[in-house]
This record gives C-alpha cells, structure tokens and sequence, in this order.
C-alpha cells in the first residue's frame, strides 16, 4: 500500500495527529528561521512516530500555504520547502 495524503490526512485531526503537526510546523518554523529553506530529511530527524502522518503533515502544511515545496522530480526526502505565501 502506497501513501496517499487523501486516506492519511483525517488522522491529522486527532488528538496525536495534531501534536505531530503542531511539533511538524514548530520544527519547520525553526529550521526557516535558521537558514530560509530546508530539506524534508531535516525536518524527520528529530522525530518518531508513523512517516505516513508525517508525510501527511507535511502536505497539509503546503495545502494551507505555510509551507510552499520546491520539488525536482528526485526522491521527496530531497524536496527543498520555504516559507509559504500564508
């Protein structure tokens, strides 16, 4: 089974999918301030937990415009984000 933002992204309106997400964008948050721009192995470094409800985080935070990924047709670890257009 492949991951799909659609199935995962209801478990981000949990009690633990909105901790991972609230930790997800605080990490974000902090790795922009430091240098502008990050890659998404930056941002999973330091957390645990299921990788497709990060992965769903993740993609909420760019569907919202907090975060805005710049992508190169590589592996998505590689993918580079910046701040969104909020």
């Amino acid at each position: 089974m492949a991951y799909d933002y659609q199935q995962e992204k209801a478990g981000i309106f949990t009690e633990t999918g909105l901790q991972m997400l609230l930790k997800i964008r605080d990490r974000a948050d902090k790795l922009l301030k430091e240098s502008g721009a990050f890659r998404e192995q930056e941002l999973h470094t330091t957390m645990s937990g299921d990788s497709w409800k990060m992965l769903a985080c993740v993609d909420f935070l760019v569907e919202k415009g907090e975060l805005k990924r710049i992508h190169d047709g590589g592996v998505r670890q590689m993918d580079v984000y910046v701040r969104g257009s909020e």
